[in-house]
């Protein structure tokens, strides 16, 4: 749910509508959001919260395709996911979620190389494990707005208070 809630809080631009009317600024206009249905969800593993994740999607009519390695295609196809590569996954999702433990092989999974496959329409949500997004490249595709947005709910270094992503218009953190 939590990830499912900071897609569409991207996706409707609440938070930047919130803080623009908290001082006193009315830019309904320029804060227009879009649906979320049709568009599609990019999921970074498929476990349990991945899996969670998709079924909300689905209920969303969201497209939802998924990268993981060790998910089995029979399994996905059941719960109307497509397996796809990473480099697939970055290139059509509107939205990357990650879903995936932190380890050796997964730390810095989405550098600035993945990040550069990304639409520019295109948002991060990570509420997986700081380290598995890195924040350095995040930060350098959101400045030059190479990307839409991100979500973030854990860091590499938490508390996160100091942390530049967290200043960013156009990060939800």
């Amino acid at each position: 749910e939590h990830t499912i809630a900071l897609m569409l809080a991207l996706a409707r631009r609440i938070y930047p509508a919130v803080n623009s009317l908290k001082q006193g600024r009315w830019e309904k206009s320029s804060l227009r959001g879009h649906e979320v249905l049709g568009k599609t969800l990019g999921l970074i593993g498929l476990g349990r919260i991945g899996s969670l994740v998709a079924s909300k999607a689905k209920g969303l009519d969201m497209r939802v395709i998924a990268h993981d390695p060790y998910a089995s295609p029979e399994r996905a196809a059941s719960s109307g996911v497509e397996l796809v590569s990473l480099e697939t996954l970055l290139s059509e999702a509107d939205f990357v979620s990650v879903h995936t433990p932190l380890t050796p092989q997964t730390k810095g999974l989405v550098g600035a190389e993945e990040l550069a496959l990304l639409k520019p329409t295109a948002y991060v949500i990570n509420c997986a494990r700081g380290g598995i997004v890195d924040e350095t490249a995040l930060e350098a595709a959101l400045r030059e707005e190479r990307i839409a947005g991100a979500a973030l709910d854990v860091f590499v270094e938490e508390p996160a208070t100091e942390n530049p992503l967290v200043s960013l218009p156009n990060v939800i953190a």
